[in-house]
């Protein structure tokens, strides 16, 4: 104290810089290591657990599909459903490896285990042997169940590390204040700025790893990359473009058209009829397409399948929005998904553009006659008119409906009525 008494000005102000610099010191290393500890849970989540709870959903969704070709074949028996179910096989095997190389899944080996079982069953039932087909199902809900539980515990563990990282968030801030106050006492207001610049950053990386965990894939944190956040803040976001990427892939797209195909028509309309929403569902169908396909050939006729996507897709882009849906079921048939007022809008928009461009498909002869000849599906011979388009729109409120199937099934019902009115129309369906 005495010494403190007896310094000059400029040795209390070295001193109090001195001291200044200590507490800052201790500041920055508090505050790097908890950004450290936060960028190490970060690394964690993308490297590991994302990636395992993707990866395992994706598998659950494939082992469903192999299900389902599996059901089909032992009904319709039909070659395609084994084609298909080893394409879902190799999809399986890779993301079998992907999960083994996430980290620790206990019940990896069970999945393993019984999708083998499931597996080597199946093929004996593709190979008209004899197996118990109760066995074969059963190993295939074992290992539903197996992949569950790997989704669960991978899912508590990330609830545990976002816990910690909140700990270790709270305990940085608190430290960091803590040490800039008694560094800076008498400059308040540049230690509250860096505090605050701390914590509007951690607040948004948190809430940036809960959106991108709850799907939100296309959250933006928003903070500059020009800091560590700014780094961790740019992993958030290739991480997210990576998982987009992963859903994107695992749609069943038409490879004609790049529509999404019945598994993602089914999810659209589950989660609308989940949400209370009230939507239109347009089932649209091509009219005397096969005589077309049988006289020109399957080359022309995959052409006027593409461009009726693009002319539905191009309608709905029109005339709807973001939350609008456009699918291929396959074939010559399609689905929108759209709000009930733009039905009419979007229904004679693809009318038109449907009647302008068919007319380049047809010889100047066809045209003339309006009409070509052919063989109907019965082995007789007639004329068919010039190719029209028909869509049958449901329109869907709460509680018409319970599910996706039920949709599907009036909507196949009407557009028979449809298709019976010569030339290309639309029949609105209201409860």
């Amino acid at each position: 104290m005495s010494l403190l008494k007896r310094a000059t000005l400029v040795q209390k102000l070295i001193l109090s810089y001195a001291a200044m610099t200590v507490f800052t010191v201790a500041a920055l290393g508090n505050a790097i290591m908890g950004l450290y500890a936060l960028n190490r849970v970060a690394d964690s989540i993308v490297s590991s657990d994302l990636v395992a709870i993707t990866t395992a959903g994706k598998l659950r969704d494939s082992l469903l599909a192999q299900e389902g070709y599996l059901r089909k074949f032992i009904i319709l028996n039909g070659s395609e459903f084994r084609t298909l179910f080893d394409n879902r096989d190799q999809e399986i095997r890779k993301s079998l490896d992907l999960l083994k190389g996430s980290g620790q899944n206990r019940q990896l080996p069970e999945v393993y285990r019984q999708y083998r079982d499931f597996r080597d069953g199946a093929g004996i039932l593709f190979q008209g042997g004899n197996v118990d087909q109760k066995a074969v199902t059963t190993a295939a809900d074992r290992t539903l169940a197996a992949l569950d539980g790997i989704i669960a515990d991978r899912n508590r563990q990330l609830t545990e590390k976002m816990a910690e990282a909140d700990r270790s968030r709270m305990e940085t801030v608190r430290l960091t204040l803590l040490l800039s106050f008694a560094g800076f006492i008498f400059a308040i207001s540049v230690a509250g700025f860096f505090a605050f610049n701390i914590y509007r950053s951690i607040t948004k990386l948190k809430k940036a790893t809960h959106r991108i965990a709850a799907g939100d894939f296309d959250f933006d944190p928003q903070i500059p990359s020009s800091d560590e956040f700014g780094e961790l803040a740019h992993d958030f976001t290739s991480m997210a473009a990576k998982l987009k990427l992963l859903e994107e892939v695992s749609l069943d797209a038409s490879p004609l058209t790049r529509l999404p195909g019945n598994i993602a028509i089914e999810r659209s309309l589950n989660r609308r009829l989940k949400g209370g929403e009230s939507f239109a569902l347009c089932y649209v169908d091509l009219d005397n397409f096969k005589s077309y396909n049988d006289r020109y050939g399957y080359v022309p006729a995959s052409d006027i399948i593409k461009m009726t996507g693009e002319i539905i897709y191009d309608a709905v882009k029109k005339h709807g929005d973001d939350s609008d849906f456009v699918g291929h079921i396959g074939g010559d048939d399609f689905v929108m998904i759209i709000g009930s007022d733009k039905i009419t809008a979007v229904c004679d928009t693809v009318i038109q553009e449907f009647t302008t461009g068919i007319k380049g498909y047809y010889s100047q002869e066809d045209l003339a006659a309006g009409s070509i000849n052919g063989v109907d599906r019965y082995g007789v011979p007639r004329e068919f008119p010039i190719m029209t388009i028909s869509i049958a729109a449901l329109d869907c409120r709460k509680g018409d409906y319970a599910s996706a199937a039920d949709i599907a099934r009036a909507a196949a019902e009407i557009k028979d009525q449809v298709k019976v009115a010569p030339g290309s129309n639309y029949f609105i369906h209201r409860r």
